[in-house]
């Protein structure tokens, strides 16, 4: 039997192999497959790359989106009120840090909006705890309005300025609206015998808070506590005046400059005028040490510069604010009566209480007897004007 010879196989030719497969071409490679493939990813990402860089620009401009409530959604509680701490027995500790002066500029816009009126004009007087105590000087200062002439709605307009904690606190017992303007390392809390250096101090910075009381945009009428309102004064104030005050003598014309100038009763509209004046009254200080302001009123008064930044002053006549130093003759007319030219707390109040006593007589009179005008006031009695000139 004849063996078969071994034959070498001829490689598979184009036409045996499209025979096999039909007509389509042979199958790809494996590296022909890759490289197919990388070129597809390379093409993909040359699309999203340029697209996430533009979207994420997009985002990043974007302003959060505002988040609207709906009438089930829980809103958060409004802050707990700032409560006043307790100081110790003799302590002099002021419960209200001046370390932040805009978180106490806010306190003072605050309540000086509430007390407002609608033309942006606010009462204001200042209180340190010699004068708080109960049946002390602001008990009877509070007392006045409450028994004066179309004067007790004005109540809701006056702003006590404290100046030590005690009074503070003692402010808020009485009143509703109450501002805290302490001083560090300085006691404002005792009684401040006229012209001594603590006086002075309290004197200059009452001063400087009116004047930032102006620049907030607040016209004011400012009023020493010793001062008791029997009438509205604002229909006794000039339309034309952007510094009005009460006086100590008046000479009987409303701009003559020998009116002597009492700085404890004014009326001031806060304009560039005012807010110029009071920068350049407290600034005088230093020109006349040893003085208080209104000393230095009288002194300024008659200062070119006053012409200059075009202030018009008005002095306030005596037959309606008057004082121990020149009393309201009739009482038919008298709106304020102040315990000035009277030296010492306890004077002070003695001689007020008397001015409240002949005021509720008056009130009390029958309309005949107050139109014939016979009443008068039986003061002064313990303030002495002999005293100031000692």
């Amino acid at each position: 039997m004849a063996r078969t010879s071994r034959q070498t196989l001829a490689p598979p030719s184009a036409t045996s192999l499209r025979r096999l497969y039909g007509h389509s071409k042979p199958p790809p490679s494996a590296a022909s497959a890759f490289r197919k493939a990388a070129a597809v990813l390379l093409l993909a990402a040359a699309v999203a790359l340029p697209c996430a860089v533009l979207y994420r620009a997009v985002v990043s401009n974007t302003p959060p989106p505002v988040q609207v409530a709906s009438d089930r959604q829980q809103w958060d509680p409004p802050l707990a009120p700032v409560m006043v701490p307790e100081a110790e027995e003799g302590s002099h500790r002021d419960p209200i840090s001046a370390d932040d002066p805009d978180s106490e500029y806010l306190k003072l816009e605050q309540v000086l909006q509430e007390a407002s009126m609608d033309n942006k004009t606010i009462i204001l007087t200042t209180l340190n705890a010699a004068w708080s105590s109960p049946g002390s000087v602001i008990d009877l200062f509070i007392d006045s309005f409450r028994h004066g002439v179309r004067t007790s709605s004005l109540l809701k307009h006056l702003v006590i300025i404290a100046f030590d904690w005690k009074a503070y606190k003692r402010c808020t017992e009485v009143h509703t609206y109450c501002y805290a303007l302490v001083t560090d390392n300085v006691d404002f809390s005792q009684e401040k015998r006229f012209l001594t250096a603590g006086y002075l101090e309290m004197m200059w910075k009452r001063l400087d808070f009116l004047r930032l009381v102006l620049e907030k945009g607040y016209s004011f009428i400012f009023s020493d506590a010793d001062i008791m309102w029997f009438r509205n004064p604002f229909p006794y104030f000039y339309p034309d005046g952007d510094f009005q005050v009460a006086c100590d003598h008046y000479v009987g014309n409303s701009t003559d400059l020998r009116n002597i100038a009492n700085g404890g009763f004014n009326y001031v509209k806060s304009n560039n005028q005012s807010i110029e004046f009071y920068k350049y009254w407290y600034s005088s200080r230093l020109r006349y040490p040893g003085y208080h302001d209104q000393d230095v009123l009288n002194f300024i008064k008659h200062d070119p510069y006053i012409m200059d930044i075009g202030l018009t002053i008005k002095f306030l006549s005596t037959t309606y604010f008057g004082g121990i130093c020149e009393p309201s003759k009739d009482l038919n007319e008298v709106c304020t009566m102040h315990a000035n030219c009277c030296i010492g707390l306890q004077s002070k109040l003695h001689d007020l209480r008397i001015i409240m006593e002949d005021w509720r007589d008056y009130m009390s009179m029958p309309l005949s007897l107050k139109t014939f005008g016979a009443f008068s006031w039986r003061v002064p009695q313990n303030c002495s004007l002999s005293l100031l000139n000692q």
